[in-house]
């Protein structure tokens, strides 16, 4: 019998199209020694959709919707829309709880293309570590993101990680306690943030987190991609289905051109006008200021949480 490996995605349907592209890139380059069980986690997701990504099905490769809308019931009033984060972000949070089968899963943002095999991503050995991650880029290279990590959430900027790709060690997540931590903080506290499910991961995680190259993440950034370039994620606002001349935005469409959604996508790109990039710009800009807002905000995780 065939190692499984457990994929998770979490999508709703305004994503569904980006999901087929990103499912597609990765069964075309896994290897076929192992069965691959893809989880995608929702809450409600249209049944045409549904029937449209369950076609990628094959041998090796099972794909399986989970709608956790009764798990996240309780709780989704605290759980916030933030710029283009939305309420799906949170669902990886609660894995460890809702599979108690696995010790150990990856999981990807919609929002990526898979180049290389991910079983050797899956394989990484994390020891006693709750997760494995790539720096976030974009952290790296904005000054005020990096104070945004290191003033507000406590945490180095240079080890601050992307939660859009991650391999997670969900024996240790459950032993730390982590889902527990996550919910006692988003009820007892409200603190304002940029990316909620990565601030909370980075700063619970922190010190237990093994660090990948980034070719395992690879943003749209000048950074030189450490390794091989395994998989390209189009994290933040510009996403080549909207934009021109996004940094790697050929694979995405490589890969979109063979894809049962590539008209709609298409037909999205074209309508993404001048008013939406614009809009887009825009709210660049806003997060940039907020960044530096919340750094300056006596209610942050490091003057709350971290007092000596």
């Amino acid at each position: 019998m065939r190692k499984e490996i457990p994929i998770f995605f979490s999508a709703d349907n305004n994503y569904i199209p980006y999901l087929d592209v990103a499912i597609l890139s990765l069964i075309s380059n896994a290897s076929k020694e192992y069965e691959y069980r893809i989880f995608i986690l929702n809450t409600g997701l249209n049944e045409a959709n549904v029937s449209k990504i369950k076609q990628n099905e094959r041998k090796g490769f099972n794909i399986q919707f989970v709608n956790i809308a009764k798990d996240v019931d309780n709780i989704k009033k605290q759980l916030k829309d933030v710029y283009h984060f939305s309420i799906a972000s949170y669902y990886r949070l609660f894995i460890a709880s809702l599979f108690p089968q696995y010790e150990k899963i990856l999981y990807l943002d919609c929002d990526i293309v898979v180049l290389g095999d991910v079983s050797k991503l899956y394989n990484v050995e994390l020891g006693k570590n709750i997760l494995g991650a790539a720096p976030e880029q974009f952290v790296q290279s904005t000054r005020e993101f990096r104070a945004y990590a290191e003033k507000a959430l406590d945490v180095n900027p240079d080890s601050y990680v992307n939660s859009g790709v991650l391999l997670m060690n969900l024996k240790e997540f459950r032993a730390n306690k982590i889902e527990e931590k996550f919910l006692r903080l988003i009820t007892d506290y409200d603190f304002d943030l940029l990316d909620p499910d990565q601030a909370y991961l980075n700063y619970l995680c922190k010190d237990k987190i093994y660090i990948l190259p980034n070719g395992w993440n690879k943003e749209p950034t000048d950074f030189a991609c450490e390794g091989d370039k395994n998989i390209v994620h189009y994290a933040l606002y510009k996403k080549p289905w909207q934009f021109d001349n996004v940094i790697d935005g050929e694979y995405f469409w490589h890969y979109a051109k063979q894809s049962i959604f590539y008209e709609e996508i298409y037909k999205r790109k074209k309508n993404f006008g001048a008013p939406e990039i614009q809009k887009k710009e825009t709210m660049a800009e806003e997060i940039l200021d907020h960044a530096l807002k919340i750094t300056e905000s006596r209610y942050t995780f490091k003057k709350m949480l971290c007092k000596s």
